[in-house]
């Protein structure tokens, strides 16, 4: 994860309450409050629907950036010497010592691995650089056969060891731990955390399109002293253009999606997906367009969301009926697509506004009746 700080508003709202003193500290702010930036080369949002002052403001922001820095010293494959890389250098065999957020972390990976049969496995790193998604300086383009098969040879979650009471972990063979399917969802659960902490009871946090909400986006309640629900959008499967296809009311949970439409790079006409089946070590190449998983848990949202993606849409949905998960797959058809939704997706939200945004509940594993994609 590369993480792009920017403190600029921050260091104003400093020097502007520093120069204004503390009358202007307890000056209420206009609700909602939304700080953002720049992080792990994508962005965050946190919007706060709480009464705040400025001095509140300030100080939140400032324990969010902490956070957020927090998990990247952990966690990143960026950063030389994070905890996640001096793991990833340490000799084979020999258990490590490591932070009980890193082995939370890495135990969400490996259950979901076990669970997808390897569709999720955050010992892919060494896949991922090679296809140029990575943190290796590689151009974009398909690598060597023989490379490639090199690299696949040492991948699966059986190479990494977990001792979670201990707080430890080894790794067997020399495979490269790369956390990008599970850390940025990690992200939002510790900036909710704090939040919660902090006595924050009505909030959005959004990190690069994996969100998390707790109470309502009108704390106070609207002119007819009705709360209203945070507001969501799915994105529709466009390449020049984000547009939001269905729009979700969530509160006390989180959202996570994992796409092929955004981060990819072509030859010779056809395309590669930044996601990377670790099975296979190639791109997914399929009919499925997104997933998105609703869970308490964005970090579990943000490995289920991969391994669905990398699974396809009837296997994915298989599995996701197996686990009760709560899912909204968008499918290629034709010219278009079709959005899909489990069960526990029906549970949640209701048939009315499921019937309402056109979408199509699947009952079984098995039930699957949608049109086939061109070419199949």
């Amino acid at each position: 994860m590369k993480f792009l700080r920017l403190h600029f508003p921050l260091l104003l709202l400093a020097g502007l309450l520093l120069l204004a003193g503390c009358s202007e500290r307890d000056r209420p702010l206009d609700s909602p409050v939304r700080f953002e930036g720049g992080i792990f080369g994508s962005f965050y949002q946190v919007t706060i629907a709480d009464p705040l002052t400025q001095g509140q403001a300030l100080a939140l922001e400032q324990g969010i950036l902490e956070t957020l820095e927090a998990v990247d010293a952990a966690m990143s494959i960026y950063i030389e010497d994070s905890e996640l890389m001096a793991f990833n250098q340490s000799p084979l065999g020999e258990w490590q010592p490591l932070s009980d957020e890193l082995v939370e972390v890495l135990a969400i990976g490996q259950a979901v691995a076990e669970k997808s049969d390897g569709a999720f496995d955050v010992t892919l790193g060494g896949l991922v650089n090679l296809w140029s998604f990575g943190g290796e300086a590689r151009p974009r383009e398909v690598p060597d056969e023989a490379a490639l098969a090199e690299r696949l040879e040492v991948v699966g979650f059986d190479a990494l060891e977990l001792d979670p009471a201990g707080l430890q972990a080894r790794r067997t063979r020399d495979v490269f731990v790369d956390l990008g399917g599970v850390a940025k969802g990690h992200a939002v659960d510790r900036v909710a955390a704090y939040l919660d902490r902090e006595g924050i009871e009505h909030y959005l946090v959004n990190l690069g399109g994996d969100l998390i909400a707790r109470g309502h986006r009108n704390a106070g309640g609207g002119d007819d002293g009705e709360a209203e629900a945070w507001r969501i959008g799915v994105e529709a499967p466009l390449e020049d253009r984000r547009e939001a296809q269905y729009v979700l009311p969530i509160g006390d949970v989180s959202l996570a999606t994992s796409g092929d439409y955004r981060n990819y790079f072509e030859e010779e006409g056809q395309r590669f997906s930044h996601t990377l089946d670790p099975r296979s070590g190639r791109p997914i190449d399929h009919r499925l367009a997104s997933v998105s998983v609703l869970h308490p848990s964005n970090a579990w949202a943000d490995a289920w969301a991969t391994a669905l993606m990398v699974l396809g849409d009837e296997a994915g949905m298989a599995l996701a009926v197996a686990q009760d998960l709560k899912v909204l797959m968008v499918v290629r058809v034709d010219e278009g697509w079709e959005s899909l939704v489990s069960p526990a997706f029906v549970a949640y939200f209701g048939d009315e506004l499921v019937e309402e945004l056109g979408l199509v509940a699947v009952a079984e594993p098995g039930e699957l009746e949608i049109e086939p994609a061109p070419n199949e």
